[in-house]
């Protein structure tokens, strides 16, 4: 398929925060690349056919999909990790799941589980 997605972004006020909630939500690791919006690669996203991505100090954000086995379980993690569920989970088309939350700092996330 023509033009995959192949990086994300995820973009907070507060970088070590953020890196911190999804190193305990998803296992990820990062590199600290540093600069003016403490930029830091996240390490381990990409394994297993997903995409890299990065996290950063400034506003706004991207929403992405994170594959889980236990879309429920996921949910009720990121919750007692100070997350706010928004929908879901509810079937998809494709077959699976899908439900979406907002990250200690506003940012929207969504969770598949095929």
């Amino acid at each position: 398929m023509a033009n995959q997605v192949v990086h994300f972004e995820i973009i907070g006020q507060d970088g070590a925060s953020l890196r911190q909630f999804y190193k305990e939500a998803f296992g990820w690791e990062y590199q600290a690349v540093g600069g003016p919006m403490d930029y830091a690669l996240v390490q381990n996203a990409g394994l297993g056919g997903g995409i890299g991505g990065g996290c950063e100090r400034t506003g706004g954000h991207v929403r992405v999909y994170v594959a889980v086995d236990d879309i429920n379980a996921a949910l009720q993690k990121v919750r007692a990790l100070g997350a706010t569920a928004l929908e879901g989970p509810y079937p998809i088309p494709t077959g699976g799941q899908i439900a979406t939350f907002t990250d200690p700092q506003g940012q929207m996330v969504g969770l598949v589980q095929e």
